[in-house]
């Protein structure tokens, strides 16, 4: 099941390069900016709470949707450039392995633990 779940992702990064590519923009800023969404772990030096809000709210995939297609109603470029960024940078982290976050701690996520496995003590 893992397998089709990284081939599911890896389909939807590569839609996203499609509709960079469509918006003529340079591809250096696509990967300067491509792990940009990742400042919202910063909100962990808040506390737990607060860094799966911030996190999640830079990894979920319906936000950047919404961001895109806001973009595509106000002929805004740039919008569409970030909702495209934000949905690729997701679909890139989630073939890794990484998920949006629970408020328990960054290793737990909806796609289950990561890093090192808890002991059975």
């Amino acid at each position: 099941m893992k397998l089709i779940l990284k081939s599911e992702e890896a389909m939807m990064f590569a839609l996203s390069l499609l509709l960079f590519y469509q918006l003529h923009f340079s591809w250096m800023w696509f990967w300067v900016l491509f792990l940009a969404p990742d400042l919202g772990a910063l909100g962990y030096l808040v506390n737990s709470k607060t860094g799966a809000f911030t996190y999640n709210l830079l990894h979920h995939k319906g936000v950047a949707v919404v961001i895109y297609l806001i973009g595509i109603n106000f002929a805004s470029a740039q919008l569409e450039f970030a909702g495209i960024l934000l949905f690729a940078h997701s679909s890139f982290d989630r073939i890794l392995g990484y998920g949006l976050k629970y408020p328990d701690g960054f290793n737990y996520t909806h796609l289950g633990m990561i890093g090192k496995k808890e002991r059975n003590t």
